[in-house]
């Protein structure tokens, strides 16, 4: 009988951070030091890209868009049973629990849906990117596009990241928030009818 690997937990460790990055939260670096160490291929959106484009005040959950491939879905399944996932409650009500239990499978975030999740002290969001239904707007950039435009960074000593652009990080940043893609609607004023009787 094969004995299956257990997949690396959270591991909080000091990382020595590289020079521009010290104001990286040293729980960030650990959430990306255990999907680098799980082999999950993502590119990172959100506020921790942000934190690592420059902006030293971003604050929020990290998130990642995953590569869409059945392996990598997988990987990162293997990732959040180590890690104790649970899903976010997101209107919880004084003294009731935060968060709730969820088994996240790769056959789930192949889905394309959005997943906010809590692995320990840490938040963690999976923005799965779908192929959007005919007479639908379109989702955002998927992975390849994402991929394409992003920039890698090293924010400390063997973490190594792929980092969206900033459109891009705007992009997800308003769809969290919202809770869909942002569009672009063009209105043009009626013209002005003067009288000059």
């Amino acid at each position: 009988m094969l004995l299956r690997r257990r997949a690396p937990g959270i591991e909080h460790r000091p990382a020595t951070t590289m020079q521009g990055f010290e104001h990286l939260d040293s729980g960030c670096l650990a959430v990306l030091r255990w999907l680098n160490a799980n082999e999950v291929d993502y590119v990172l959106v959100g506020a921790a890209a942000q934190a690592i484009r420059g902006h030293s005040t971003a604050a929020g959950p990290i998130a990642i868009v995953p590569a869409p491939y059945r392996r990598n879905f997988h990987r990162l399944a293997d990732a959040l049973w180590s890690a104790h996932a649970r899903q976010r409650a997101p209107h919880a009500a004084a003294g009731e629990a935060d968060t709730v239990p969820v088994k996240v499978t790769a056959d789930k975030l192949g889905r394309g849906q959005r997943w906010s999740l809590r692995c320990g002290t840490h938040d963690l969001d999976i923005e799965t990117v779908s192929v959007p239904e005919e007479g639908h707007p379109d989702s955002g950039p998927g992975y390849q596009e994402l991929l394409y435009e992003a920039t890698r960074f090293e924010p400390a000593e063997g973490i190594t990241v792929e980092v969206a652009s900033p459109e891009d990080i705007e992009h997800y940043s308003h769809r969290s928030r919202t809770g869909r893609a942002p569009q672009m609607r063009i209105t043009r004023a009626a013209p002005i009818h003067h009288d000059v009787s």
